[in-house]
């Protein structure tokens, strides 16, 4: 039973400085007020006019609040989820006052009752916060779960036997590096065996592609190049884990292993306007097996870009110019103080 205490995702408050928090907020709270219209509106003729008056008082106490959670965004973060939903309840309450009372000096008159205006502030918060909380558990079940250890249950027998096999063939001849490939696999299987559910900072997923691609190079030798564009990397940009190892696998495996010619695997990682960039090419093979072995690691990390990002992060795949190529974007988060002064320069 403490297992599925464990495995359950962490319940957090939206990020308020995400635009699809700001969308989805904005298109639930407007199908609140239309379906208010509906329950209220004495006949089908009089719904239009009542939405627009609903909505004309509902949408600033909604944007202003969105505002101020996204100015406390970070401090509403730092809390305990309770305490971060009742600072955000209590916000929406302060705002939707505000309106209220703005409205009333433009128009010199009463706009209406401030304890259910405060009431109505708590419900439609309620429901925005609820649906997240709701989305939240949706994105992240145990199924989710089931396949990101079912993807690297698939992982560690394959690349487990096949290492080990690389590393014996080293014992003799070099056992310095043998001695840095064991290290290599226990530091890539003590990542792949963690709780991986929070972000990690770019720098030490790339750190531990680089010692994944050198135990794959133990084994395959000169048939793998691979090519590392990483000089524009924000290596305390913070992303879900084991992201790009998966993606290389499936590269290593459907795009050079299963040839007998030399093949590259390139990684280009950067940043632009505020958006992590990460493109990952291989060779294609036409026989269809590449796109089989990459659907269930695309589609894992999908869904966890989605839990961390929502709709600001993306993964692309397409086959250009005889390669296959994975295209992943995110928010460039930084990771927090206390993490940057325990990095290494």
């Amino acid at each position: 039973m403490a297992s599925i205490g464990q495995n359950r995702y962490p319940d957090r408050l939206p990020d308020f400085l995400n635009a699809g928090v700001w969308a989805r907020s904005v298109l639930l709270v407007t199908a609140l007020c239309f379906a208010a219209s509906l329950a209220r509106a004495p006949h089908w003729q009089a719904v239009p006019d009542d939405f627009v008056e609903v909505v004309a008082v509902t949408l600033p106490a909604l944007v202003l609040w969105l505002l101020a959670a996204a100015a406390l965004n970070r401090l509403l973060q730092r809390l305990s989820y309770a305490g971060g939903l009742s600072a955000a309840a209590a916000l929406a309450v302060l705002c939707a006052l505000g309106v209220r009372q703005a409205a009333s000096w433009m128009q010199d008159s009463d706009v209406g009752d401030a304890p259910r205006q405060a009431a109505l502030a708590l419900f439609a918060a309620a429901a925005v916060l609820g649906f997240f909380h709701l989305r939240g558990r949706a994105l992240s079940p145990a199924l989710t779960e089931a396949r990101l250890q079912a993807l690297q249950a698939r992982i560690r027998p394959h690349f487990l036997f096949n290492s080990i096999n690389a590393v014996l063939s080293l014992v003799r001849t070099e056992p310095r590096r043998a001695e840095a490939a064991l290290q290599d696999m226990a530091e890539l299987f003590r990542v792949l065996m963690a709780d991986n559910r929070q972000l990690v900072p770019l720098a030490d997923e790339v750190r531990l592609c680089r010692q994944y691609l050198e135990l794959e190079q133990l084994r395959l030798g000169e048939r793998l190049r691979v090519q590392w564009h990483a000089d524009k990397m924000p290596r305390d940009a913070m992303m879900p884990p084991l992201v790009l190892q998966p993606l290389l696998e499936n590269a290593v495996n459907h795009g050079v292993e299963s040839s007998a010619e030399p093949g590259v695997v390139s990684i280009n990682i950067y940043e632009v306007r505020g958006e992590v960039h990460v493109m990952l090419r291989n060779p294609y093979r036409q026989d269809g097996a590449h796109h089989g072995g990459n659907k269930m690691a695309i589609g894992n990390i999908r869904e966890r870009l989605a839990l961390h990002f929502d709709a600001e992060a993306a993964l692309e795949s397409r086959v250009r110019e005889g390669a296959y190529q994975v295209h992943i974007r995110f928010p460039y988060v930084r990771a927090p103080a206390p993490a940057d002064e325990g990095k290494a320069p």
